[in-house]
């Protein structure tokens, strides 16, 4: 089997096309045809009845608010909303769907022909055009038991939750995405997390990527590359791979870039890409075949005849369109100012996806500087080792507030602060209780403070005498015993003051 080239030279000689499926699913109370609870976390098959499970006799009826949310995700997609949509049963056999047909829309769906615009790095607005966003039902949750993988190749058996079966969805299809050549990792990450940003400023899904609620299909194919743009313009799309619920920023990107690498490495020798479905593997950073990429035609789509069509009314729809929030990118810009930070500042809080994780923390009481400074440092370098978005780590705004106001107050250093931090993230509890469990606070009892200090004076009396010589730099010495008899839990500039004074009377 060929092996992957380079990025580069894949680059230098295929052009990238991409397509883009995000799938986000709706946080109504409801399922998206029933009035099942949807809530994450219950004890699996706990939320279930004959309409999400599909059994006889059962008949859906539509979630008003699942299309509501819908209307004003498309509205804030810059789509227009379908005066008249439709469902449709797409068919196929798989243990997660228990009827073995899946209600969604396909020829008539609620939203079409818009457009999201996404910034990159460099400050390069890039525009994607958006095919459709339609409504459908989630499948239900397979987990393969056994095997190296915990996917479905090698496992002994799967066992299904049904709880997720019929929470309402809204699939977001971008048109073919052309010329973003070296960019085009970067671009498929920066558009999924300016969707996520979206539907969270819109308030219609919690996003929460690690627990699937909003996840990604990534197609890719490639083809030769021509001399002008014209003459790529001409050159027919290649066959395409879809990797299937990619659910990290992270991963969307490497997906694209390893993609690249891989049928790039197939097109150099004269082998074929196979259109199919591929499986993300964060381990190896790679992907693996899942099926043969099935076309429309085979799901044999034709209209739910249990439910009536979508009509809204254009009044309604204006009445949301007037609900819409400040777009992501105008607020970016207020907060920026508002915070006063650098563009290359706010940029990276963008690029680490913090910018939320920043406000949320001002809100609760945290200058911005302050607020930056951890969600860009200890905690950014904390993801980074555990391969996870920041927004994953198990630590709030809130948590990160009070470790600042506790500094603020004299109670932490910064260096105890990251303690305090660390306790956290390993499940400890709250900054409070991780400061009471680990005796993290500062030493500020004066008498100790001198107590310690003395003893480290009487212990090196040549540094002693070098400082009342004038030689205040040697007082690192004593500084650094005070600090290790302390166990690190006293203020350094504090010691220092009080050395000094000591020293001078």
């Amino acid at each position: 089997m060929s092996e992957p080239l380079s990025f580069d030279e894949a680059i230098e000689r295929f052009d990238p096309v991409m397509g883009i499926e995000v799938h986000v699913e709706l946080n109504t109370k409801t399922k998206m045809f029933c009035s099942c609870a949807n809530r994450f976390g219950a004890p699996a098959n706990s939320q279930v009845c004959p309409v999400c499970l599909g059994l006889p006799g059962a008949m859906p009826a539509v979630n008003h608010k699942a299309v509501e949310s819908a209307i004003r995700l498309g509205l804030a997609l810059n789509c227009a909303v379908a005066e008249h949509s439709t469902f449709a049963r797409k068919n196929y056999f798989y243990p997660d769907l228990s009827k073995d047909y899946q209600i969604s829309q396909y020829e008539d769906p609620i939203d079409f022909d818009g457009y999201l615009d996404v910034e990159l790095a460099d400050g390069t607005v890039w525009r994607v055009g958006i095919e459709r966003a339609h409504m459908e039902e989630d499948a239900a949750k397979n987990t393969h038991i056994g095997g190296a993988t915990g996917r479905i190749q090698g496992a002994d058996y799967t066992l299904v939750d049904y709880n997720r079966g019929g929470t309402p969805l809204v699939e977001i299809v971008t048109k073919p995405i052309e010329g973003a050549g070296s960019k085009a990792p970067e671009l498929a990450r920066a558009y999924v997390a300016a969707l996520r940003e979206l539907v969270i400023a819109l308030g219609i899904s919690d996003a929460r990527m690690e627990q699937g609620s909003i996840r990604a299909d990534v197609n890719l194919s490639l083809r030769p590359r021509a001399a002008t743009a014209a003459e790529q313009a001409a050159v027919p799309f290649g066959k395409r791979s879809e990797t299937k619920n990619v659910n990290s920023l992270r991963s969307i990107e490497k997906t694209i870039r390893y993609e690249i690498s891989r049928q790039a490495g197939l097109l150099a020798t004269g082998e074929l890409v196979v259109q199919e479905t591929r499986h993300w593997h964060e381990d190896s950073e790679s992907t693996s075949p899942g099926r043969s990429k099935e076309e429309a035609d085979d799901y044999r789509y034709f209209p739910e005849p249990d439910l009536l069509p979508i009509e809204p009314s254009r009044a309604w729809v204006e009445s949301l369109r007037r609900t819409l929030p400040e777009p992501p990118a105008v607020r970016r810009a207020r907060l920026r100012s508002e915070w006063g930070f650098t563009e290359l500042e706010m940029g990276d809080a963008v690029n680490a996806g913090a910018v939320d994780l920043i406000a949320a923390t001002v809100a609760a009481g945290t200058s911005p500087a302050g607020a930056r400074k951890w969600w860009l440092g200890e905690l950014a370098r904390t993801a980074n080792e555990r391969g996870v978005d920041l927004a994953a780590l198990p630590v709030s705004a809130e948590d990160v507030a009070a470790v600042e106001s506790m500094i603020s107050s004299g109670r932490l250093t910064d260096k105890l602060a990251r303690q305090v931090l660390e306790g956290v993230l390993a499940g400890e509890g709250s900054p409070a209780a991780v400061v009471s469990a680990r005796g993290l606070e500062i030493v500020s009892d004066h008498a100790a403070l001198l107590s310690a200090i003395d003893a480290a004076l009487a212990a090196q009396p040549d540094i002693a005498a070098k400082i009342r010589g004038g030689k205040v730099q040697a007082i690192g010495a004593i500084v650094g015993a005070v600090m290790k008899a302390t166990r690190g839990q006293a203020d350094a500039a504090r010691v220092r003051e009080l050395i000094l004074e000591r020293l001078s009377s």
